[in-house]
C-alpha cells in the first residue's frame, strides 16, 4: 500500500509538473508575441513621429539647402548655423530688457506690462516668425532680418498681429 501510494504521489508531481511547464512555455510565448506587437508598433509610431517633426521642420533654416547656401557662398556672412541662429535669437531677445519692451514686436504697451519676445522660428536667410505677449496678450510677428559683419543683425518688422482676448 506504501508502495502504491507512493507511485500515486509521484504520477500526480509528474502531471502537476507537466502542465506547470506548459502553462508557463505558452505564457511566455504569449507575451514574447506582445513584445513583437509593441515593437512592431513603436516602430511605427516613430516612424510617423519622425515624418511629422520633418514636416514640421520643413520652414527652417536648418532644412533649407537653399537659405543655407546663402550663407556659405557669400564670402562677407558667417557660415556656422550652428552658432549663427542662436546668435540672431540672442540679439533679438536682448532688446526684451528696453523698459518699452521689446520694439519688434510692432505693439506699444498697453498697460502695465511690456510685450516681450518669447519664442523664436528662424525660418531662412531672410525670416524669423516670433511669439510674443504681456502677460495677458499676446501675439506673433512676422521679421526681416539682415546679417552684418561681426554678426551684427539688424531686423525690420514687417507684420505683426494680436489675438483677440477670450
Amino acid at each position: 500500500m506504501k508502495h502504491s501510494l507512493l507511485l500515486y504521489l509521484f504520477i500526480l508531481a509528474l502531471v502537476f509538473n507537466v502542465f506547470t511547464y506548459a502553462y508557463y512555455s505558452k505564457q511566455v510565448d504569449f507575451q514574447n508575441s506582445q513584445i513583437e506587437k509593441l515593437t512592431k508598433k513603436l516602430n511605427s509610431k516613430e516612424t510617423e513621429f519622425k515624418s511629422k517633426l520633418q514636416e514640421a521642420n520643413y520652414f527652417t533654416l536648418e532644412n533649407n539647402v537653399k537659405a543655407q547656401y546663402y550663407f556659405t557662398s557669400n564670402p562677407d556672412q558667417n557660415s556656422d548655423l550652428t552658432t549663427l541662429i542662436p546668435a540672431i535669437n540672442q540679439a533679438l531677445l536682448k532688446w526684451n530688457d528696453n523698459p518699452n519692451g521689446n520694439p519688434y514686436t510692432g505693439q506699444k504697451k498697453l498697460g502695465a506690462n511690456k510685450f516681450i519676445i518669447n519664442k523664436i522660428k528662424v525660418i531662412n536667410h531672410r525670416w524669423i516668425i516670433a511669439d510674443f505677449s504681456d502677460g495677458e496678450n499676446w501675439g506673433e510677428v512676422l521679421l526681416k532680418y539682415f546679417v552684418k559683419e561681426n554678426n551684427a543683425f539688424t531686423f525690420e518688422i514687417n507684420q505683426s498681429l494680436m489675438f483677440p482676448k477670450k
